[in-house]
């Protein structure tokens, strides 16, 4: 089974792109599905949170406040690396999992969707990197449209992250996503037509 990262920066597209992925009828493990689930299903990540940033960031049902803890975090790289520390553990090991799965299905491609996947050393356990790029206006465009987001909130959360000219150093393929879905679709269909001519 070919395990296939894919990986872009906030407003990018990639989440356009694993749709895509989706109903052509190609296996996708979405990495940022599984962040929120394993806050549910290890309830010890949420216990360290709350003793490590403070009890503020935890209402009163005792989940985490997503908006105020990410505002928090993308505006301080030290502390967003603190917390990945704390919950890329248990990401990986449902992401491991459900890799397993799939190759006992049978199944030949399998996408592995993630923002983070270079950033973690993730992306040494897949065979093929392709990299979602957008410029930085259409980002911020986009996340503005989608989140609600002021522009120094995105800008925080788009430099907190590795920048993606840093991230074409790993990527075996670049999909331009700046411009309209048809031409994203277009460039889709080549990669894996150039990665699927071996199987």
């Amino acid at each position: 089974m070919i395990k296939i990262g894919l990986t872009g920066g906030i407003g990018s597209g990639k989440s356009t792109v694993s749709n895509i992925l989706r109903e052509q009828g190609i296996a996708v493990i979405d990495a940022d599905i599984i962040a929120r689930d394993v806050m549910e299903k290890y309830i010890v990540i949420t216990d360290k949170i709350k003793s490590t940033f403070g009890e503020k960031f935890i209402d009163g049902s005792g989940k985490l406040k997503r908006r105020e803890f990410g505002d928090y975090i993308f505006s301080n790289k030290d502390k967003k690396n603190i917390y990945e520390d704390i919950i890329m553990p248990f990401i990986k090991k449902e992401v491991f999992e459900k890799i397993d799965e799939l190759h006992k299905r049978g199944e030949e491609i399998c996408i592995i969707d993630g923002a983070t996947l270079i950033e973690s050393g993730f992306y040494k356990y897949t065979d093929i990197i392709i990299l979602v790029w957008a410029n930085k206006k259409t980002q911020i465009f986009r996340v503005k449209e989608r989140d609600q987001l002021t522009e120094n909130q995105i800008i925080d959360r788009i430099n907190s992250q590795m920048s993606l000219e840093e991230k074409k150093k790993y990527a075996d393929f670049v999909l331009d996503n700046s411009n309209t879905l048809d031409e994203t679709k277009k460039q889709l269909e080549e990669i894996l037509n150039k990665i699927t001519m071996n199987l």
